[in-house]
């Protein structure tokens, strides 16, 4: 695979860096521009890209008030979908007008809000999760493997308490775990072993230097952060939160000169990032990590809560809200990586899930909007690399033509070179996971993989050469 090499002593970490393409074919910003299919006054729906849908919702939603009970985006039309409650005919013509399909729906925003208030109250139990899925109109409560025998009785008994229109409850494949365990060339070293996270985006902080946004988790977990495995600190955690109200750290660096460039390079291509965004449920999202490459998917619920078991607090729970719920698969070592949007908008990082990229599962983000408004910083102003990139309309294709799923997509050889001609072996760069020592991946804040996580050429790589993992 073809790096670009940023001099370590001088340079930042290329932003949410990673490894090898997955099943995923990265398919880059659709060339049309926003196409309105009514002509003169009609109520005919427009045509939108997922940015331009979350900016009408956000319209419509100060338009219609207490009338608005949720939208989402519907990728196959290319349309923003509105409920609304109120059968009032100038309401819904309102937000016809202004380009929206209108859907009316029985469920308030306020009584699913209250919903979710309910289950936060009576059944906040590790291993469960839930969300407003503006779909279904109702609350969505999962809950993982872990929840069986009274825990499930508890959490049964508090959904059909809230009506059987209210919320639906399902189970969720594996365990809802944070993600820490072998992530993306950002390390540290504590008591317990080699702590390993992904960086997100590279930022400005709030004073004008350099810094990157990653998980939360990791920022509590250890302090000073190298970009390889016994290198020296690079970097130093100036805030972090977690558990709580979000996921996010912004970490310094500690050189000022530092240039980080505002992208993700993807290994094929560097994507610019050009724009904090808000997620939409029903967009379509691009995850890159370490352990798993390069994976697609989309938005599913917004303000989601999940309550992992606490490592740190022996039967207790590490409650988050405020976070993003996908169908993107992710794995152990991808926490903190990048969520972004083909046209180069930041959405979110990774803080947890459950599943994998075999048998699929849903992963949940930290907007990266939410991040930026509490640590005062901002998206860098490129710096060097920024935008020194192929023309992103030649490599590929709009994802709106080929579908939104992993496999879903335009076949990758046909846009970008096959990955197995292009990334090493991981067996070339990292130990096999089963020869790690102490490895503390189940769930938790700062995952510990022990020090003989990494062998030879990954312990020594530079912030451009990016670590495998086995899966």
């Amino acid at each position: 695979m073809s790096h670009k090499r940023i001099p370590k002593r001088n340079a930042a970490i290329a932003a949410g860096g990673v490894v090898a393409l997955g099943a995923a074919a990265f398919l880059l910003p659709n060339a049309n521009a926003s196409q309105d299919n009514a002509s003169g006054a009609t109520a005919a729906p427009k045509t939108l890209k997922a940015t331009q849908a979350s900016n009408l919702s956000s319209q419509l939603q100060s338009l219609l008030g207490q009338a608005f009970a949720g939208s989402y985006f519907d990728s196959s039309k290319q349309q923003l979908v509105v409920n609304v409650i109120n059968g009032d005919n100038n309401v819904i013509v309102q937000a016809q007008k202004a380009g929206a399909v209108v859907r009316q729906v029985a469920n308030s925003t306020s009584a699913l809000q209250a919903a979710a208030a309910t289950l936060k109250t009576k059944a906040t139990i590790p291993g469960t999760a839930w969300a407003i899925d503006p779909k279904t109109n109702k609350v969505v409560v999962s809950a993982d493997s872990t929840v069986t025998g009274s825990k499930w009785d508890k959490l049964e008994s508090t959904v059909q308490g809230l009506g059987s229109n209210m919320a639906t409850l399902k189970k969720s494949s594996g365990t809802f775990k944070t993600l820490v365990s072998g992530g993306d060339a950002i390390f540290s070293q504590v008591a317990q072993g080699t702590v390993r996270c992904s960086l997100g985006f590279n930022v400005k902080a709030s004073d004008g230097s350099p810094a990157f946004l990653t998980a939360g988790h990791c920022g509590v977990a250890a302090k000073d952060w190298s970009d390889s495995q016994n290198g020296q600190p690079i970097a130093t955690v100036d805030q972090a939160q977690f558990p709580g109200n979000g996921d996010f750290s912004l970490v310094k660096y500690n050189d000022a000169t530092t240039q980080a460039p505002s992208e993700v390079n993807t290994g094929q291509q560097t994507v610019p990032i050009t724009q904090a965004v808000d997620a939409t449920v029903g967009e379509t999202v691009f995850r890159m990590g370490s352990t798993t490459g390069l994976h697609d998917g989309q938005v599913t619920g917004l303000d989601a809560t999940v309550n992992f078991a606490s490592e740190t607090v022996p039967g207790g729970t590490d409650t988050v809200t405020g976070l993003i719920q996908t169908n993107v698969c992710a794995e152990a070592g991808d926490s903190g990586g990048s969520l972004f949007t083909q046209d180069g908008g930041a959405v979110g990082m990774t803080s947890g899930g459950s599943g994998d990229c075999t048998a699929g599962g849903e992963t949940f983000f930290q907007p990266v909007t939410t991040a930026l408004q509490a640590t005062g910083a901002t998206l860098g102003d490129g710096g060097a690399g920024a935008g020194a990139t192929a023309d992103p309309s030649a490599t590929a294709s709009d994802p709106a033509a080929g579908g939104d799923q992993v496999g879903g997509v335009a076949d990758p050889s046909a846009t970008a070179a096959d990955p197995s001609a292009t990334a090493a072996d991981p067996s070339a760069t990292a130990a096999d996971p089963s020869a790690t020592a102490g490895d503390q991946s189940g769930t938790g804040t700062g995952d510990v993989s022990g020090t003989g996580d990494q062998s030879g050429t990954a312990a020594n790589g530079t912030s451009s050469k990016h670590h495998h993992k086995k899966g």
